[in-house]
């Protein structure tokens, strides 16, 4: 498993809860990307049998996901916003080196941190919100994020030596933990 360099900052937390509806909107959009990520990587690497499985799997659970807020999303009288790029994810996926084997270990590296700061993030809105069934939906979200992190770690050890792994996702975490402190903050995962 990842562990992040610095944890999300203090300020972050008030201004979701500050924003719920405009967090919905966005956690939404990043459960669409995160199954389309998913397939994406299914057809560049098609002969990956392990892969293909565990992401045609990760697919369908993040469309459900996407399923749920959305229900969420509607329930309360909004609508879907048009998307809009991801500065973190964006940031990170720029880390990706070209060569298809580093550039495939990188994708997984990726794939797993996002996945790593989601469910720090998840977890802290799941600690602020009062009893009820959206907190228990971001609890299951938590607990999600944590079981798709350890996928990509995993994955990453099927595929390359473990020193290889450790090593590049210690570089990886460490332009992570840049990225998240320059971050501005608004009501949004990322």
């Amino acid at each position: 498993m990842f562990g992040l360099k610095v944890p999300t900052p203090v300020g972050w937390l008030p201004v979701i809860m500050g924003d719920f509806d405009a967090f919905l909107l966005d956690h939404a959009a990043n459960e669409r990307k995160a199954s389309a990520m998913a397939m994406h990587l299914v057809s560049h690497y098609p002969d990956r049998t392990e892969l293909v499985r565990e992401m045609v799997d990760l697919a369908c659970e993040e469309l459900e996901h996407f399923r749920l807020v959305h229900r969420v999303i509607e329930a309360r009288g909004l609508r879907l916003a048009p998307d809009t790029r991801d500065a973190y994810v964006r940031a990170l996926q720029q880390q990706c080196r070209k060569g298809s084997k580093v550039y495939f270990l990188d994708r997984l590296l990726v794939a797993g941190i996002v996945e790593a700061r989601g469910c720090e993030r998840f977890g802290l809105v799941a600690d602020a919100l009062p009893a009820g069934e959206l907190k228990e939906l971001y609890v299951d979200f938590t607990r999600s994020e944590a079981r798709h992190h350890g996928l990509f770690a995993r994955l990453a050890r099927v595929y390359f030596d473990e020193a290889v792994v450790a090593t590049r996702t210690g570089e990886l975490l460490e332009v992570e933990a840049e990225v998240m402190v320059a971050l501005p903050l608004r009501p949004a995962l990322h």
